[in-house]
């Protein structure tokens, strides 16, 4: 090893104490950093705590053995390179531990110069691991980010956050946002984008099982937990190990599971449907919402402390019809999908059918528009663009919603205050929503959190 390569961190785990000593030191004089183990238990604590570049591994070991230590070791850090060491010189031994993802083989005992040039190799075998790993994960982060169209200064916002958030891998998140507004797209581009990105994204419904299987699916259950639990089964947070879990639609999560998912957020810990072990969990948990959480809490069916927890960095992702003139580049984005995807040379969307799509309220946000133009796909194969009559029903009947009337102060002799004037402007928007706060605050052309900002600074909150 060249001495303007930096060292290397090397992990030998064998259970006789002389081949311990005698390889770390050979591998300390060639300026490796060398850590060292007795068992395969006390080597996958070591990984754990400290990831090595490179970990030598007896293939006999006394408790779990070599080969099952490998593959714990691998599903841990796959990029990590595993040299195997036996005295055993079999044919199959070898070709066994190769089979589960070792990258060389030594046979004991080896001369120094055997064990200089299995260990150099192994190193670089590690070093482009981890470049590929970095480069697809990259791709993959910039793939996801992509995901998130729009030129408009609130999707242009909700951008920022993600790039924010992939500096902090533990931070939770709350997605806040209709139903088809594109809260899972938000969801896996901040897992993505950051240092879990290697690891597990898993996602669950809350609304869409009952409460028993939601914990079950959420935290597992032990086998004869309840009826039908024939086998114990690992949950979510289990399989997520080291990701990230998005839990859908979370202000329909039962009180039993808001329990135990609070205790999971302070505390990494939690047991099993039926289980009394306590179980750790490394997993960043992403929240997402379409309802208005405060309010739940208020009316006592959320849980005001598993709120503050959730509530720690808050994503609010727009409906369409609040940043409308994303539209076009959206419909631009579905059908270059779609494209490719069908096979197809659609150039795009007429300047009449682009007007029907413009003035359209969304109901369904960016799902539905999806829907429009894969719609138009299936139904009407040989056109080479998107015209009126390739559109739904429901766009081509809607007029062109009535713009609200605009809230004007008249200004008198006297003049006027101007924080009066916000007051008044607020309580009147507030009044002719039905105390809507959205509605309020497109009224009033703000965002909804300008205005939750300003009616606390006006104490009418």
């Amino acid at each position: 090893m060249t001495s303007s390569t930096p060292a290397a961190r090397v992990l030998v785990v064998d259970d006789e104490k002389l081949i311990r000593w005698s390889v770390a030191e050979r591998l300390q004089r060639d300026g490796y950093e060398v850590l060292s183990a007795e068992s395969g238990e006390q080597a996958l604590e070591m990984l754990a705590a400290t990831p090595p570049d490179l970990m030598l591994l007896d293939v006999r070991l006394p408790g779990i053995d070599g080969v099952q230590t490998l593959q714990r070791a691998l599903s841990l850090h796959p990029d990590l390179a595993v040299l195997m060491m036996s005295a055993h010189s079999t044919v199959d031994i070898a070709v066994d531990a190769m089979k589960h993802g070792a990258v060389d083989f030594l046979v004991k005992p080896f001369p120094f110069q055997a064990l200089d040039a299995a260990v150099e190799r192994a190193i670089a075998t590690a070093r482009t691991r981890r470049q590929i790993a970095t480069l697809t994960n990259e791709r993959r982060g910039q793939s996801a980010l992509d995901a998130i169209v729009g030129a408009s200064a609130m999707m242009e916002q909700v951008r920022t956050m993600i790039c924010r958030l992939a500096a902090s891998d533990t931070t939770t998140v709350l997605i806040e946002g209709e139903s088809g507004s594109g809260k899972e797209v938000v969801a896996r581009a901040i897992h993505f984008r950051g240092a879990r990105a290697e690891r597990p994204f898993l996602q669950v419904n809350c609304a869409a099982l009952p409460e028993h299987l939601l914990e079950s699916e959420l935290f597992g259950h032990e086998r004869g937990a309840f009826t039908d639990a024939h086998t114990q089964k690992r949950g979510l947070f289990e399989s997520a190990d080291g990701g990230s879990v998005m839990l859908d639609e979370i202000g329909d999560l039962p009180p039993g599971g808001q329990a135990k998912l609070l205790r999971l957020l302070e505390n990494k810990t939690f047991r099993r449907v039926g289980g009394v072990q306590e179980l750790r969990a490394d997993v960043r948990v992403i929240a997402a919402t379409n309802v208005n959480l405060e309010e739940r809490v208020a009316e006592g069916r959320f849980r005001a402390d598993l709120f503050f927890r959730l509530n720690v960095v808050r994503i609010a992702v727009p409906a369409l019809r609040e940043h409308v003139e994303d539209v076009s580049t959206l419909a631009a984005y579905f059908i270059a999908r779609f494209n490719q995807e069908m096979k197809r040379t659609v150039h795009g969307v007429s300047a009449s059918a682009m007007e029907m799509l413009r003035a359209y309220h969304w109901p369904g946000n960016v799902r539905e528009l999806r829907n429009v133009i894969e719609r138009s796909f299936i139904l009407h194969a040989g056109a080479d663009e998107i015209r009126p009559e390739h559109l739904t029903p429901e766009l081509r009947k809607a007029a062109p919603p009535k713009r609200p009337d605009k809230i004007v102060p008249n200004i008198t002799e006297e003049g006027l205050v101007l924080d009066d004037v916000e007051k008044k402007l607020i309580a009147e928007a507030m009044e002719r929503a039905s105390g809507n706060q959205s509605k309020a605050a497109r009224l009033l052309g703000v965002s909804r959190d300008t205005l939750r900002y300003r009616l606390k600074k006006h104490g009418m909150a």
